[in-house]
């Protein structure tokens, strides 16, 4: 984006096309400074003047060529360009018989122009090449197991491609034969390949759409590892992970950051009013004893010294190159403004399950009683809760298999749920009763071991289930929804960056939001919350810390992330309707990109500071220096094109951005 197409409202001027194709105005622009240089050579040669002076004048016209296209767009649009003060300034070297420092003014000028083009380009195509990862052929597979080469846009879902070892996906789906580790850094940014295995039950799984988990699901344009799969597709090509996310990236593209909108009504009257400044001391030598040649030749030098064409690209190069680096780091900015707000964030509060934690619950603690064995005790817990579909029976089964893998586990018989409660059911002729604790209040207290297990338990967070088998208690089961191996780090490296609150907002009860906030570091934790009590959270954390950013899931924490500066979706490789929702995208389910994400956004708004600092400054001295005749035309245009070219520079460091987490 050169500093032109930043203009709000101002369309493309074809900086990219001309006579001699992309490189037209590089072209333009060398020839311009060599017809310019030869042309002064010439003239310390004693050669005649007028060859002087015809090799400047085609200076002025390779110079002149787009900047004139693009000033006769703008007057048409009734609006002052930048490039119409240096158009004027050039002309009036001419008429002042300075045709070097005229052709001077253009060449630099026309070179940091297509300079700026050229870097600008550097910058969006890591943000193109997203959409050039997607092979253009598939091969399908027939009836009979036989293969066909077709265009990956004629893939419907229900297909099922054959992706041979070390070849791109050709789209989205889910894995239907064949085992492999899959590059997925392409869309989420994750170092380490993710492994993938056929789904258990192909029809549920088509059925379940971006809740099939990751290890059976596949995005278009990531790159398969050593096995061959078979994936059914599940979306058509326009409609994939990676098409959304490249649509969303140039969408951002064309979102102002705030500084970007001020800088745009600074231009709108800063350009009107230094042409009338110009005008003034156009008149300069009626008041003051000096030739009309003077003023003239001062008001052209203050016209190239005041053009704020730094200041036009300090912002957009910085923002696209930001944009761009968060993408190639598995992170979706929806524009330069989130990008800017999400580097001005000082709370950040975090939706619990799935967030902070796995999202699954794990079988965490084993209490036995009385006479009873931990064997005994999962034996006889596994064999009920295996004929039960409750999410707390599978952790425990999972749970019992993984902790005693030779686990002897007898049928069960007359299993029924006891709703609200808990599960019955009959296990070696004895009656076995697995539920809360309330479960057994009707048949008197708990023992006290019982009770004193149960307590100790929920203080830590657990939801608890005891189990009993017959009259005797065999012991307390604990579940907890675990945090992920990586939050306390994350909030660790959040507190590093000057993020100065972090909370918990959470639909479980307190004791266990206190108990994961506390594993994870987490300052404040609040429990019980509805979706609509979350709002009115993140409404009260922006009172007191002015910007905040709420992460979730981006599903039912829409409301909240919706109400915060920045709403920030996790796993959103695999959910759309996070992709969606979000203004800034972990596109893997990995909470470790965040800090990667602030950082960044920090760096860019640092970076865009700078470019401001910069080009008001380069403005601020060179004024008053050309006013008062300390820099002439020449050491005008040598500084002003400097600074933009040192703001460009400045910015495309974003694309290098590394964090040191």
């Amino acid at each position: 984006m050169t500093k032109h197409e930043a203009h709000a409202g101002h369309g493309e001027h074809g900086h990219d096309s001309g006579p001699l194709g992309e490189r037209s105005e590089l072209i333009f622009s060398l020839a311009c400074t060599a017809l310019t240089g030869t042309g002064w050579a010439l003239g310390r040669f004693d050669v005649q003047a007028n060859t002087s002076t015809a090799l400047f004048v085609i200076a002025y016209v390779l110079g002149a060529w787009f900047s004139l296209k693009e000033v006769t767009v703008a007057l048409r649009e009734r609006k002052l360009e930048i490039d119409s003060l240096m158009l004027l300034a050039a002309a009036g070297a001419a008429i002042l018989g300075e045709w070097f420092e005229g052709a001077l003014l253009l060449s630099l000028f026309t070179l940091g122009h297509a300079l700026e083009g050229y870097a600008m380009r550097r910058a969006r195509s890591a943000i193109e090449a997203l959409s050039e990862l997607v092979p253009e052929t598939a091969l399908l597979i027939l009836e009979g197991d036989e293969t066909k080469e077709v265009p990956v846009a004629k893939l419907v879902p229900g297909d099922r491609v054959l992706v041979k070892p070390n070849t791109r996906l050709p789209a989205d789906g889910v894995v239907s034969a064949g085992t492999s580790s899959v590059n997925q850094a392409p869309i989420t940014g994750e170092s380490v390949p993710a492994d993938k295995q056929p789904v258990p039950d192909l029809a549920a799984a088509l059925a379940a759409g971006d809740a099939v988990e990751a290890q059976h699901r596949v995005f278009a344009g990531t790159i398969n590892g050593a096995g061959v799969l078979t994936v059914v597709v599940t979306k058509v090509a326009g409609d994939s992970t990676l098409a959304r996310v490249v649509k969303m990236v140039a969408e951002a593209e064309t979102q102002q950051s705030p500084t970007q909108q001020f800088t745009e009504r600074f231009e709108r009257i800063f350009v009107p009013a230094i042409l009338c400044v110009v005008v003034v001391l156009l008149f300069a030598w009626v008041v003051i004893d000096e030739p009309f040649t003077a003023s003239f030749y001062r008001a052209m030098a203050v016209l190239v010294a005041a053009s704020p064409c730094a200041l036009a690209i300090a912002t957009p190069s910085a923002v696209l190159s930001g944009v761009a680096r968060a993408a190639r780091g598995g992170v979706l900015v929806k524009g330069g403004a989130h990008l800017e707000s999400l580097g001005l964030i000082r709370a950040i509060a975090f939706d619990k399950t799935g967030t902070l934690t796995e999202g699954k619950p794990k079988l965490t603690d084993v209490v036995v009683v009385d006479a009873a064995t931990e064997d005994e005790l999962l034996s006889i817990a596994s064999a009920i809760e295996a004929q039960s579909d409750h999410p707390l029976a599978s952790a425990i089964v999972r749970g019992a298999r993984e902790r005693q893998p030779n686990l002897s586990v007898h049928d069960a018989t007359n299993v029924e749920a006891v709703i609200g409660y808990g599960v019955r059911g009959t296990v070696g002729g004895q009656p076995v009763t697995i539920g809360k604790p309330g479960l057994f209040a009707l048949d008197g207290e708990l023992t006290p071991k019982v009770a004193e297990a149960v307590n100790e338990l929920e203080r830590g967070g657990r939801t608890v289930m005891v189990v009993r088998a017959g009259a005797r208690y065999l012991g307390v089961l604990g579940v907890m929804d675990t945090p992920r191996e990586s939050a306390r780090e994350v909030v660790a490296a959040l507190h590093a960056l000057g993020i100065e609150q972090t909370i918990m907002l959470t639909g479980d009860n307190q004791r266990v939001a206190d108990a994961v906030a506390k594993h994870v570091g987490i300052t404040v934790a609040r429990g019980d919350m509805l979706p609509e009590q979350k709002v009115a959270a993140i409404a009260e954390l922006a009172q007191s810390r002015s910007r905040v950013a709420m992460v979730g899931d981006g599903v039912n924490d829409a409301p909240a992330m919706a109400n915060a500066t920045v709403g920030i979706a996790m796993g959103a490789g695999g959910s759309h309707v996070a992709l969606e929702t979000a203004d800034v995208a972990l596109m893997a389910d990995d909470l470790r990109a965040l800090p990667f994400a602030v950082g960044l956004s920090r760096a860019a708004r640092r970076v865009i500071l700078q470019n401001l600092w910069a080009s008001l400054g380069m403005v601020v001295f060179l004024v008053p220096a050309t006013i008062f005749g300390f820099a002439n035309i020449g050491m005008a245009v040598a500084l002003h094109e400097g600074s933009t070219l040192v703001v460009v520079a400045n910015a495309l460091r974003l694309l290098a951005y590394k964090h040191r987490g």
